[in-house]
């Protein structure tokens, strides 16, 4: 059986790969794709793999394009950190999906269903599938409107430091400089924020990723952010996020 990965994070791929010979050292990976112009040149050249691993934001853009230019067979197992949104479509229409970091077992699991799969001779529609995962995506707030004095200003999330609360009115922080007021709740704004952006890290405080500058590690799990605008006191991570808050740092979902 041979298969080919395509991953745009090295570490991912090798240890994909690792797994995968763990799981059945008879399986090839003949090939590891970072981009979808290298996988289009590659499936152009090549005999089409048994099994395709396939991540989902490649370093080029979204894989779905390789199909638009190339006709692909090939069964697929998603591999991918992709909005939680998608899972049914894709467990629906797709061999199986594996959330990073895959687990050994549910590879295990995957690679079986795929045997099965295999021996009913299924196809996978991708552009439906396609379709479905975009008609499903969730959007995002792009820009706020704030009064400034007498007049009505526009900025942009991804110009925003953090968002916080004080004598129950909650204010904008600008990465550059500057401070609004927001006639909205924190509550109302964590679910119109991008979640991979912004993270609510207390009751007081939703901070963005990049306007983290130092993290400080305390006693007893304690955390404490150095931010950009600074912010005299600090911001502490509460206790009961604090986990969440170092997946988040580290990208995970």
């Amino acid at each position: 059986m041979k298969t080919i990965i395509i991953e745009d994070e090295q570490f991912a791929a090798r240890r994909l790969e690792t797994m995968i010979k763990t799981i059945d050292p008879t399986i090839e990976v003949v090939a590891k794709i970072e981009s979808v112009a290298d996988s289009v040149e590659w499936f152009r050249n090549n005999p089409h793999p048994d099994l395709i691993f396939l991540d989902i934001h490649l370093e080029d853009g979204i894989s779905f394009s390789i199909f638009d230019q190339v006709k692909v067979s090939s069964p697929i197992i998603f591999t991918t950190a992709f909005d939680e949104y998608a899972i049914k479509a894709f467990k629906l229409k797709s061999i199986d999906y594996l959330l990073k970091p895959i687990i050994q077992d549910d590879l295990a699991k995957a690679i079986a269903k795929f045997r099965d799969w295999g021996e009913k001779k299924q196809l996978v529609d991708i552009r439906e599938l396609f379709s479905m995962m975009k008609g499903s995506e969730k959007t995002y707030r792009e820009r706020f409107s704030v009064v400034v004095g007498q007049k009505l200003k526009s900025i942009d999330v991804k110009d925003i430091a953090y968002f916080f609360s004080n004598s129950g009115i909650t204010f904008v922080a600008m990465q550059q400089k500057g401070q609004y007021s927001l006639d909205e709740s924190l509550d109302n704004l964590l679910s119109e924020l991008d979640p991979k952006q912004f993270f609510r890290v207390n009751r007081q405080y939703i901070v963005s990723l990049q306007s983290i500058v130092n993290i400080h590690i305390f006693p007893k799990s304690r955390l404490k952010l150095e931010l950009n605008p600074p912010v005299p006191e600090g911001v502490f991570v509460s206790l009961d996020k604090v986990v969440d808050f170092k997946k988040w740092v580290d990208g995970e979902k």
